[in-house]
Parts: C-alpha cells; sequence; structure tokens
C-alpha cells in the first residue's frame, strides 16, 4: 500500500470520527455537509419495518432520516468504539441504547457501519443492527412476526 493510500484512510477515519462526533452534538447540519448530493444511504432493515429503516438516495432523503430518528427515536448511549479503514471504506463499529417516542420501550444493540468516501465526503452509507430487537420493541408486544 502506498503512503497515499494510508494517508487516505487515516483521513478517511478522521472525517468519520468528526461526523459521529457532530452526530453525538446534535449538529445534523454538520453531517449533512460530510455527504456528497447523490449519497447512496441504507439503515438498518426495511422502513415497512421501523421508520428510520431502509434505503434512502441524496441528501434530501438523508436529511428526512435524521427527522425519523428525532421523531421515534431518543439515544441513552450512542458510542462509535472502532475504525478500521480498507481503500475509500470505513468500517465503524459501536454501540446504541434507545428508547423509542412512541411507546417508551427502550433497546440496546451492537452496530457496524460501512462508509465510504469520495474525494473525502461519504458516497454510501449502510448500517447493520440488531433489526429484530428494534422491531420488538416498535410493536411493544414481543413478537417479531
Amino acid at each position: 500500500m502506498s503512503e497515499s493510500e494510508i494517508a487516505d484512510e487515516t483521513a478517511n477515519i478522521k472525517m468519520a470520527q468528526s461526523l459521529y462526533a457532530a452526530f453525538s452534538r446534535g449538529d445534523i447540519a454538520m453531517v449533512l455537509r460530510g455527504w456528497t448530493p447523490d449519497i447512496e444511504w441504507h439503515a438498518g432493515g426495511r422502513r415497512e419495518d421501523f421508520p428510520t429503516f431502509g434505503p434512502r438516495k441524496g441528501i434530501q432523503q438523508v436529511q428526512e432520516f435524521f427527522q425519523a430518528v428525532a421523531q421515534f427515536e431518543r439515544f441513552t448511549e450512542f458510542s462509535p468504539k472502532e475504525f478500521y479503514a480498507q481503500r475509500d471504506k470505513v468500517f465503524a463499529l459501536g454501540t446504541l441504547s434507545v428508547t423509542l417516542t412512541s411507546n417508551e420501550r427502550q433497546l440496546s444493540s451492537e452496530w457496524i457501519h460501512i462508509i465510504t468516501f469520495r474525494r473525502g465526503k461519504v458516497a454510501r452509507f449502510r448500517e447493520f443492527l440488531d433489526t429484530a430487537a428494534y422491531v420488538a420493541a416498535y410493536r411493544g408486544d414481543g413478537t417479531l412476526s
């Protein structure tokens, strides 16, 4: 791996860390500035299972994602813990705990985010977490069907 590739990986990790810090402060405007206009975004599972899940494309739809997060989730913990880079991708591992605003049910999950960078901005975001815990908490009855 060349020194330039290593520098890019380091810069991408630092950018990812700064975006997580902005999210933790509630600075969504700064977070949105870190995305490309044509960002491809996929959070969790299917949107019909939970309002913040599903694919989105472009800044407007990602902004709507953050509005849905604010409407449906109250974070008691959001902790990025590990960062790894490979070429244009950063893999971030962490944990979260939330209370759902619709029914006050609580849940916790580990997560992994795969973030693809293009010219210093996020061009693609994929989130993997315990979607079954979200669905059960959202339904409020403990079932997963």
